[in-house]
């Protein structure tokens, strides 16, 4: 499995959607600067661009919460099955539960509308719900970073009491404003893992229902077959997880002008002494 280039790429895609969709701007109408809105959506993106591995009973994400992962698995691998078993093509493979209905343009739209309808429904306490599964995905596969990225840009827009502490009501604020771009992100998330799957040689029924082939339902899209790759071999850990890597370390506001500034810096020192 690719775990970790999925979530770096779902941080990629969260970084530059994020900042498509003015996420680095808000600071001109909140306190804060860019990376208040930018970095926990970035963060959140990454830990969904993990979610549809949970319909693999031995997946990372089916692993991380214990029985309550391995109950959600169970339950999205029945789901997939009774699907799959009653929309298959004459063509399609015996099957139906990992890489199908998860896998899916479908899937990835209707998990963001259910969490922007529960979110909406139901206020702060979704929104921390599906916030938190979110963060621990991505941090059981790209580590505490994620947790920092998130915490930082969240802290950054949170003010503080005088004792030094984030008042109660401007967290719930947080919260709230939150909820404005989650159903985004997990929706992107999904999206970018299936697109990452639709790379390798087994491919991904992304278009599913919309485009059968050749007595296909669940059609496997994939590229000519020179450009596919297997998933964990040399090709993704050595090529594409650093230019992934390299990518959001462009994405992010402002970096690539400062290392730029500190590279000179420190050549002129070089050059001084």
């Amino acid at each position: 499995m690719m775990g970790r280039t999925h979530a770096l790429t779902g941080a990629l895609a969260g970084l530059l959607v994020g900042r498509l969709i003015g996420l680095d701007t808000q600071a001109a109408q909140q306190p804060g600067p860019s990376w208040a809105a930018l970095g926990p959506f970035a963060a959140v993106t990454a830990g969904y661009a993990l979610l549809p591995d949970l319909d693999h009973p031995s997946s990372s994400g089916t692993r991380l919460l214990g029985p309550l992962t391995g109950w959600l698995s169970r339950g999205l691998r029945a789901a997939s099955r009774w699907v799959y078993e009653r929309t298959k093509g004459p063509a399609d493979e015996p099957g139906g539960q990992h890489r199908h209905l998860t896998h899916t343009l479908v899937f990835a739209a209707a998990l963001g509308g259910l969490c922007a309808a529960t979110t909406t429904a139901w206020g702060p306490w979704a929104v921390a719900a599906w916030l938190t599964l979110g963060l621990l995905l991505a941090a059981d596969r790209l580590g505490p970073a994620v947790l920092l990225a998130y915490g930082v840009g969240a802290g950054l827009s949170l003010p503080l009491t005088s004792r030094g502490q984030p008042d109660g009501q401007a967290v719930l604020a947080m919260l709230d404003a939150s909820s404005g771009w989650l159903g985004l992100a997990v929706a992107l998330g999904c999206l970018v893992h299936c697109l990452g799957d639709a790379l390798t040689e087994s491919g991904c029924p992304l278009l599913w229902p919309f485009l059968p082939i050749r007595g296909e339902t669940w059609y496997e899209i994939r590229p000519p077959r020179w450009l596919r790759f297997r998933t964990g071999q040399r090709f993704e850990q050595l090529v594409m997880f650093p230019a992934v890597a390299l990518g959001c370390v462009a994405a992010i506001p402002g970096l690539l002008p400062q290392l730029g500034g500190l590279a000179a810096h420190l050549s002129a020192g070089g050059a001084l002494g």
